[in-house]
């Protein structure tokens, strides 16, 4: 089932990976569900069930001329989670943009079947800079955003990709094929879902949320992101989450979840019972075995 319908008729691509227990991966901006396939093939491997679906105007999805507000974008998770079967005993793990889809819907969908959720570089609660949100993102820079990719977009991706990597004039924590990966996946999106998108995470305020989440969390987030700063959002979402989990990873850009692969899969699969070294011995007792 590559594709399912939402309750306006929008097409979503879905990759269903594996059985067990699932764990449906919510995309960052601007990319798509292949961003997480590192992650989707461990927990697959590990025996959980990986969904991964790509966001309206995303991607292999439809791109419908509205519909890039964050109840909608909660309500398409939710369709996601109906129409996959996987609305029971389910944990949502959101990148960057996708940290809003998981918030919004433990409020406006109560939490309906989840029983665990992670928040990884994630907007919540709040990214603009306000007089209450001192440390946020000033409107100026998310202007600059939105002015930018109006401007020339094939230019901009180029170097906002070097920022959300940590790519420095000398060293790089990912290969210059990585960006351009980044760059031509990117490019699968439309423009307007793009803006849309960019002007919901920069100013939606996710604080109001923040009580809705009952259910273990974990919030892990690099304390060199520029894209999305820790003080506003990470740290302040650990706050205001009873019993959240912070594993500050020190000195990691924006896209951990590839720059840091292999700690950061091992966190995830940790916090959800079942780490890489489990994994592993499981692997070598099967081999004896056989």
């Amino acid at each position: 089932m590559p594709y399912i319908k939402t309750r306006d008729g929008t097409d979503l691509y879905v990759k269903d990976w594996g059985s067990g227990r699932p764990v449906v991966l919510i995309h960052g901006w601007p990319l798509s569900a292949d961003s997480w396939d590192a992650q989707a093939m461990a927990l697959a491997e590990a025996g959980f069930r990986a969904i991964a679906y790509d966001r309206r105007g995303f991607g292999r999805s439809g791109q419908p001329w509205s519909g890039y507000d964050y109840d909608t974008l909660s309500d398409d998770l939710a369709d996601v989670l109906k129409e996959t079967g996987a609305d029971s005993d389910a944990t949502l793990v959101g990148f960057s943009m996708g940290g809003g889809e998981v918030a919004r819907y433990m409020s406006r969908h109560e939490g309906k079947g989840v029983i665990a959720a992670g928040l990884i570089s994630s907007v919540v609660p709040y990214m603009l800079k306000t007089e209450d949100n001192p440390n946020g993102v000033p409107e100026e820079t998310l202007q600059g955003i939105t002015d930018g990719i109006k401007k020339d977009r094939f230019g901009f991706w180029t170097s906002f990709f070097k920022d959300f990597f940590g790519v420095g004039m000398i060293s790089s924590p990912v290969s210059e094929e990585a960006v351009q990966w980044a760059w031509r996946t990117t490019m699968q999106a439309g423009l307007k879902p793009i803006l849309q998108c960019a002007a919901s995470f920069g100013h939606t305020d996710f604080r109001g949320d923040l009580p809705a989440f009952r259910v273990p969390t974990l919030v892990v987030h690099g304390t060199a992101d520029k894209t999305v700063p820790i003080d506003a959002t990470g740290r302040e979402a650990a706050k205001g989450i009873s019993g959240a989990q912070l594993v500050e990873y020190d000195g990691a850009p924006h896209g951990l979840t590839i720059t840091e692969s292999d700690r950061f899969t091992n966190d995830l699969l940790t916090f959800l019972g079942r780490g890489r070294d489990d994994v592993r011995s499981d692997r070598e007792a099967q081999l004896i075995t056989d």
